[in-house]
């Protein structure tokens, strides 16, 4: 989840097919995948899946696996560039070693509140984006992280893409309840 000024991906790359029936957010967002086990007391190497490894720490739960089981986290260690972690319930390596390749997901109920302005990827993803006009240009269907700033990805009607800049002036307004995304189309000529 890096820090943006019109979006945050929360838990980075993907989040499963569960939604909310009320909201069409899903429930659940991925932090990280498990690999291979580590040592005989249990520990499992966790490959990070988002821009805040901090909020990954001992005695939260976390839900693990397509099943979202919920599973308390009893230790994290750098193991650079993963973490080491083991779960309450699984203290030694043949236990640990069933939660390999398994996705680590956190709740959406636990993602804290952010500033006027500012959304997660998972809200902003299926928008439709219309011009300041009014002319609808399709829907929001990918976010491309670049660094300097997010990329929003428009699949038109006729099967084409849009690339938008997450940029002041393009990004005019965000309404979730409508969602829609209204953006101001840059001349670049």
């Amino acid at each position: 989840m890096n820090r943006r000024r019109k979006s945050q991906n929360p838990e980075s790359l993907s989040s499963p097919s569960t939604g909310s029936p009320k909201s069409g957010e899903p429930l659940f967002l991925a932090v990280g995948r498990l690999r291979r086990t580590h040592g005989v007391k249990g520990e499992i190497i966790l490959e990070v899946m988002t821009g805040f490894p901090e909020r990954l720490r001992a005695g939260r739960v976390f839900y693990v696996g397509e099943d979202h089981r919920p599973l308390k986290l009893l230790s994290v260690r750098p193991h650079n560039p993963y973490l080491l972690v083991s779960f309450e319930g699984y203290p030694e390596v043949d236990l640990a070693a069933t939660l390999t390749n398994q996705v680590v997901y956190i709740s959406t109920d636990s993602l804290p509140e952010l500033p006027e302005g500012e959304y997660y990827h998972h809200q902003l993803l299926g928008l439709q984006v219309i011009d300041d006009t009014g002319h609808m240009l399709g829907r929001l269907e990918e976010i491309l992280e670049t660094g300097a700033n997010d990329v929003y990805v428009v699949f038109q009607p006729d099967g084409k893409e849009l690339l938008i800049p997450a940029i002041e002036g393009s990004i005019q307004s965000v309404d979730l309840e409508r969602q829609e995304m209204t953006v101001k189309l840059m001349d670049w000529t």
